[in-house]
């Protein structure tokens, strides 16, 4: 069986991280206990920046094995398998945690090793997500896990 869904990704841009350092001058400047002075430099940093990818997905298999079912709301495992199309050009293998509930709504946690072209770039990089299904309708963000 196939199911589609649309998702807005959300990546964390890595290496965007900016340190802005004080130059040392007389206002800051330190005594040390020993009686010599050293400057005193500031450090702050930005936070990332944040880029949005949109993508069509379409899930080509989709395994789900429950857990605990001892009790509502059910715990699931899920194995999937899903290509991407637009913004985010590719395919992934994905591993997810879910909770449904008894009104069919549910939430996830999964992660994915995803293969393929984001803004350009080829390349592989793991895909940390949080969906929620209600309605019929799926609502879901990924990060871009460093490393």
């Amino acid at each position: 069986m196939r199911f589609l869904s649309i998702a807005t990704i959300t990546t964390i841009c890595l290496g965007t991280w900016q340190a802005v350092s004080a130059q040392p001058g007389k206002d800051n400047q330190q005594m040390n206990d020993d009686g010599s002075i050293h400057a005193v430099g500031e450090s702050q940093t930005k936070p990332p920046k944040r880029a949005r990818a949109k993508a069509k997905i379409t899930v080509q298999s989709s395994e789900a094995q429950p857990y605990d079912q001892t009790a509502s709301p059910a715990l699931m495992e899920i194995h999937l398998t899903e290509t991407f199309t637009g913004d985010i050009e590719g395919e992934s293998p994905v591993r997810a945690l879910q909770i449904l509930r008894d009104d069919h709504s549910a939430s996830l946690v999964s992660v994915q090793r995803f293969s393929g072209k984001l803004a350009g770039r080829q390349g592989t990089f793991v895909l940390q997500g949080q969906e929620i299904v209600e309605n019929g309708k799926i609502k879901a963000t990924w990060f871009v896990v460093p490393g």
